[in-house]
């Protein structure tokens, strides 16, 4: 999954302005909180009264693009999602390799994985007191691959047999879609080839369900942007329901009382904060105003470590950040051009000096696996190389490369690399007309669907633990590709890969495709991911994760012992 702007690789109104009209700016809401803090308002401070109350404030990067599953792409979406929607199956509290049940009870593959079916569980209801049941799910696919949705994420139900097919209009039948409800609460889900990680495909955002008398009440099923996603209109099926949302000052969830399992669910409620600037960020969370940081700003990580803050986390992220190249258009059209500016990014410098969270060095995109997978080891710093393919580029030296731009979402933090990356460019290349261009992020994140650039600052975040969630996005017309890259060589092994059990084999293969990948550089691997942020100490039952989903119906609130 895109990775937000803060960022990644994240990005509201209930009452007065619409959402989906006039745009409600009021940010001054949390910069007037901040300013009371900052001068000692009396009294308890807004987490204490927050963590007596047992509502969790946390930081979410960029404003949402919006809060409906089937239109949004990025974490700090998703983390709202969560909170608001359940799929079949959900995120296990401490380790991303187990399942716990989310609306399914219990599921069962065949003997080849290519058919799993799901049972439901029979308590499971909307916010509304409706049930939920298999024909939820096929609606929500069905409006999900809907070729009139235009679904950003549309490729992750590729998985179901004939899924893209339909997507791209090829077939206009749903019913040959490889999903069916068998009764009520029985779905069956047909696979395109064998898939024996399916459940945790299914965790994902994109998988969701939503509630088909709500959605078309407001419009038709393919229509977005609706008035069904508003505080007091939307219902949803998760541990929590939207309150309140107000743009550029904060979304507010609370508990939902038809929740299955609303008795074990330890919070009153969630508000999340978009606090684009890591600064006023870290500040917040000083003063008492938030008991989580979305991210760190990366100079004060070291402040941090050296007086052994425990509320410092650094943990392992799954998650690469890189710049996508445009490769339908000069100068990134050039593969020699691409390499060499590949080449010529000093990622320890980076990691070391400039991003300063004990992030790796990234020699290809995918990251390492603990389960076995290995990428090919091609991308490093190696300015004679680089040099080389700027001339077989075409160019005697960088002074006669013609001006380009790399654009990105507006955060210090990936200016800063980009300005190292600018600076590594003239040096190492003799580049010297690279401009630098921030957007807000949905502006970008449609610049980038455009293809309207020339490189662009991406992260990416598994969607589940398997090479896969990192190298199909690379696949001829993906829908998260955004780069014009194509290379059949490339698709057929994505396509044997999936035809294997053997997971050496399997493993092996996605390597031979990832060589390619590494070759042609659409995109310029950075670094790996770590989660860099603080946490309040009563926070409870909040684990390291790889992916970092967290299953918020398990968090809970404690004043620390300290407190009076």
């Amino acid at each position: 999954m895109p990775r937000p702007p803060r960022q990644t690789t994240r990005q509201g109104s209930s009452s007065g302005p619409t959402l989906f009209g006039r745009r409600l700016l009021v940010p001054a809401l949390f910069a007037v909180a901040l300013a009371c803090s900052l001068v000692g308002c009396r009294g308890e401070s807004r987490v204490d009264r927050a963590t007596r109350e047992k509502i969790l404030l946390l930081g979410n990067g960029a404003e949402p693009k919006a809060l409906d599953p089937h239109i949004v792409s990025s974490v700090g979406d998703a983390n709202i999602l969560r909170a608001t929607f359940e799929g079949l199956v959900t995120f296990h509290p401490k380790n991303d390799m187990l399942h716990e049940p989310g609306v399914a009870e219990r599921w069962e593959p065949n003997e080849d994985f290519s058919e799993w079916r799901f049972f439901l569980r029979k308590n499971a209801k909307w916010s509304n007191g409706d049930p939920v049941t298999a024909h939820d799910f096929v609606y929500s696919f069905h409006r999900l691959l809907h070729p009139k949705m235009a679904a950003p994420y549309a490729s992750m139900l590729y998985f179901l047999k004939n899924g893209e097919a339909f997507n791209k209009g090829e077939i206009d039948d749903f019913a040959l879609v490889g999903v069916k409800a068998v009764n009520d609460f029985e779905l069956v889900c047909t696979l395109e080839r064998p898939a024996p990680y399916f459940p945790d495909v299914v965790k994902h955002t994109t998988w969701l369900p939503v509630h088909r008398g709500t959605i078309e009440k407001y419009g038709a099923m393919t229509d977005s942007y609706t008035e069904w996603q508003k505080p007091g209109n939307q219902v949803s099926n998760g541990a929590f329901v939207l309150t309140d949302w107000r743009i550029n000052a904060h979304v507010k969830v609370r508990r939902n009382p038809h929740y299955w399992d609303a008795e074990n669910v330890k919070l009153n409620g969630i508000d999340f904060y978009p606090i684009d600037n890591n600064f006023t960020e870290e500040k917040a969370y000083r003063n008492g105003l938030i008991h989580y940081t979305y991210t760190m700003p990366e100079n004060l990580v070291e402040r941090y470590r050296e007086t052994e803050d425990p509320e410092l986390r650094i943990e392992t992220y799954n998650g690469s950040y890189f710049y996508r190249c445009n490769v339908t258009r000069p100068p990134t059209d050039n593969v020699d051009f691409r390499r060499a500016l590949a080449h010529a990014i000093n990622q320890e410098v980076i990691v070391k000096y400039v991003t300063r969270g004990g992030q790796q060095p990234a020699y290809a995109f995918t990251p390492p696996s603990e389960d076995g997978y290995h990428p090919p080891d091609v991308i490093h710093y190696d300015p004679d190389k680089a040099l080389q393919f700027l001339q077989k580029a075409g160019y005697a030296s960088g002074a006669e490369v013609p001006e380009f731009t790399i654009i990105l979402n507006t955060s210090e933090a990936h200016k800063s690399i980009a300005v190292a990356i600018q600076d590594m460019w003239k040096k190492t290349l003799g580049i010297e007309k690279v401009k630098i261009e921030n957007q807000e992020w949905k502006v970008f994140q449609q610049t980038v669907l455009d293809l309207d650039y020339d490189v662009a600052r991406g992260g990416w975040i598994g969607d589940f633990v398997d090479p896969t969630t990192f190298l199909g996005m690379w696949a001829s017309g993906d829908s998260n590709n955004n780069t014009g890259w194509s290379n059949p060589d490339y698709d057929r092994l994505l396509q044997e890969s999936s035809l294997l059990s053997d997971p050496a084999r399997r493993y092996t293969t996605l390597a031979e495709a990832e060589k390619i990948l590494l070759d042609e550089v659409p995109v310029l691997p950075i670094y790996w991911y770590t989660r860099v942020y603080l946490l309040h100490p009563a926070v409870k039952n909040w684990h390291p994760l790889l992916l970092d989903n967290r299953p918020y119906k398990h968090i809970d609130l404690q004043v620390p012992e300290n407190k009076p």
